[in-house]
């Protein structure tokens, strides 16, 4: 599906899941090197830059919420020309319709007229990690939620909920990983289209990449403490779990077998055949585990 967008002498054609037909329809419209066909008609594995002539031809991949896609990460596949951008998309990307709308009304470019589509395709990146960074502030809430639960006495349910964080901040720094050297790489390529002017706008975008991996890194580094935290919780609530049942075990280990001997039934036990002798055997080991307990208490084991 082919959407267009047109502000003064630019025109940005959104394409979604392209069909062949409408794959040769652009080339063919935008006199676009042929190569360029077999590149968008599929997903490409990894990012790349790629100068053709009259155009830009830029893979980045951004991360996506698992929740609400099956891949972790979103490609998109920019085509970039002097009066128009092509982006090629294989599913929807909600941050590409907030700029849609965006554009639709002139708030993207202060003069359309003597723009091109550089300053488009960087308007757009600078807006797309923009909202990567709304994303990371949904996941510190996340974060911040797990750390409350951590501390009122939840760490065990927290250890899976903390590794799907772990999974979806892993994601989204692989995903993000190639895209300062991509920028970069595109530089001097944007360059030698649109002149020395173009990599003043290419560092804008990459200063808003940045401000999204270093979020992300703070987001890692908060994580790895909160994992250690609930690692540290969990792991003395089990000691004090196994030092009870411990405590336990020694405790009614003695009495187990003092009750045994004296059912074994010899003729010459002792006590036993006696007057009250079974309030003095009860006796004898309720004194015994008083003497177990005062000691536990004394080494502070309890």
């Amino acid at each position: 599906m082919l959407t267009r967008y047109t502000q003064g002498g630019l025109t940005w054609v959104d394409a979604v899941a392209p069909s062949p037909h409408e794959v040769k329809n652009l080339i063919s419209e935008f006199c676009l090197d042929g190569a360029l066909e077999w590149e968008i008609t599929s997903p490409s594995p990894k990012p790349k830059v790629e100068l053709f002539t009259g155009c830009l031809y830029l893979v980045l991949h951004f991360p996506a919420l698992r929740a609400f896609h099956q891949r972790p990460e979103q490609e998109i596949d920019f085509i970039i020309g002097r009066k128009f951008l092509i982006t090629v998309r294989y599913e929807n990307i909600d941050p590409l319709h907030f700029f849609a709308k965006t554009f639709e009304v002139g708030a993207v470019l202060s003069d359309s007229s003597a723009m091109h589509g550089g300053h488009l395709f960087t308007a757009m990146a600078r807006s797309l990690y923009r909202s990567l960074t709304h994303e990371c502030d949904a996941l510190y809430r996340r974060l911040d939620e797990a750390e409350d639960q951590i501390f009122a006495g939840r760490e065990r349910e927290m250890v899976a909920h903390i590794s799907r964080l772990g999974r979806i901040l892993h994601d989204f720094r692989r995903a993000l990983a190639p895209h300062r050297e991509m920028l970069e790489s595109l530089e001097p390529a944007g360059e030698k289209l649109f002149g020395a002017g173009f990599a003043y706008h290419v560092r804008s975008a990459l200063g808003e990449e940045g401000r999204a991996r270093r979020t992300l890194e703070h987001l890692r580094e908060w994580l790895s403490e909160l994992q250690e935290t609930n690692n540290s919780l969990l792991e003395l609530k089990q000691n004090d779990i196994m030092k009870n049942l411990t405590i336990m075990a020694f405790t009614t280990f003695p009495l187990t077998l003092i009750s045994s001997l004296f059912a074994i039934g010899a003729e010459h036990t002792p006590i036993v055949g006696m007057r009250y002798d079974f309030w003095i055997i009860v006796g004898f080991m309720l004194s015994l585990m008083l003497c177990f307990f005062l000691f536990f208490k004394y080494k502070k084991w309890l």
